[in-house]
């Protein structure tokens, strides 16, 4: 008996868009699957909200960071396998150690309502990146002039991180999950990844020495998609 086509739908992190993808749909295609970008639309890409084409045969959704609070519950919900690549389910640590987090996401802010918007994503690009060259990241939002929409959405996405308190309550319960972890995030604390864990205990969790949170030099899509193919 043939199984059908596994159906994917991915969704970016702050301040990226679809475009870091590609590589990953151009391996999905080649494997006969069908492959979905979801996008935020911060920059010169129109926004698209993804939606379950299939009316049935197995589905799995890959984020990355903010991705997993950006896609929709209905997505979400109905996944039944689900890839968390440098993500969270509470964005600030707990305790006296979130209020640094929580004066860095409200001085982002401040700079985009200030017009500062070019010089801080080359900062967090920067962050996010390292310890690899941030030259090494793929287009994205900020490759381009950025429209006023879009300055506005990384703003209420700078509120949506805040709010960040728990994995969603559309999170699938019975899903099989993979949590990649980037030991050497600067973007997402330690705390936040320690309660992701502990959030989602029946997850596998991968455990990326060296590797930041953009996960560059990871070399990624071949393993997670043979992850998958695994389970399906």
């Amino acid at each position: 008996m043939i199984r059908p086509s596994l159906e994917l739908i991915a969704m970016h992190g702050w301040a990226g868009d679809s475009r870091a993808w590609r590589p990953w749909q151009q391996a999905a295609t080649r494997r006969g699957w069908s492959w979905q970008s979801g996008e935020r639309g911060y920059g010169q890409l129109p926004p698209h909200t993804p939606r379950w084409l299939e009316p049935c045969g197995p589905r799995a959704v890959i984020v990355h960071s903010l991705g997993l609070h950006l896609l929709p519950a209905p997505v979400l919900a109905e996944a039944e396998a689900v890839v968390l690549l440098a993500s969270f389910g509470r964005f600030i640590p707990t305790g006296p150690e979130g209020r640094r987090w929580r004066q860095a996401l409200r001085g982002m802010d401040r700079r985009l309502g200030a017009g500062d918007t070019t010089a801080l994503l080359e900062e967090f690009l920067r962050e996010a990146a390292a310890p690899a060259p941030v030259e090494l990241l793929p287009e994205g939002p900020s490759s381009q002039e950025m429209p006023a929409e879009g300055v506005e959405r990384l703003r209420q996405d700078l509120l949506l991180l805040e709010q960040c308190t728990a994995v969603p309550s559309a999170f699938p319960a019975e899903a099989r999950t993979l949590i990649v972890e980037a030991e050497a995030d600067r973007i997402v604390a330690p705390e936040s990844r320690t309660a992701l864990h502990r959030a989602l205990p029946a997850a596998e969790r991968w455990a990326l020495t060296g590797i930041g949170h953009s996960l560059l030099g990871s070399d990624l899509v071949e393993p997670v998609l043979t992850w998958l193919e695994a389970g399906h």
